[in-house]
């Protein structure tokens, strides 16, 4: 027996579509990032980025539970002193809930080189439309 080891020159990338109306943010996002990252082929390798392309639709309409749309922020820092900024996830999915889907599942991924090259197969979208059709995506179902 022989194990096998994926390289990047044999990997077979598929589209998918994901409904993410209705759905909570954390589990959404540790889906689509297993996803991203190859976890659910057989062909997985850790150090190779096996994973597919996602297509996350209806942002604007995923859940939030608990009190997490008052008491949760998105925080970043500028790079100067004091330049710590917050915004809270009320505004946060009010304004820019593509951007928050975005930042969870980034967050759920390596933080290195690969890590940085799977969050580049990510597309989110507030409403549902979406302009990958060319690509033939398959809707997956989450949940």
């Amino acid at each position: 027996m022989k194990t096998y080891m994926a390289n990047a020159q044999t990997v077979e990338r598929k589209w998918y579509v994901v409904d993410a109306e209705g759905l909570p943010l954390g589990r959404l996002s540790s889906k689509v990032a297993a996803i991203l990252r190859g976890k659910n082929k057989p062909t997985f390798t850790p150090n190779v980025d096996t994973g597919d392309f996602v297509i996350v639709i209806n942002s604007d309409k995923v859940l939030l539970t608990g009190k997490k749309l008052e008491n949760k922020f998105y925080r970043y820092h500028t790079g100067y002193i004091g330049g710590l900024k917050e915004t809270p996830y009320s505004k946060m999915m009010a304004e820019h809930s593509d951007l928050a889907v975005y930042e969870a599942v980034r967050g759920m991924l390596p933080k290195n080189s690969l890590g940085r090259q799977m969050i580049k197969k990510l597309r989110v979208y507030k409403g549902p439309e979406h302009k990958h059709e060319a690509q033939k995506p398959e809707a997956l179902k989450l949940f």
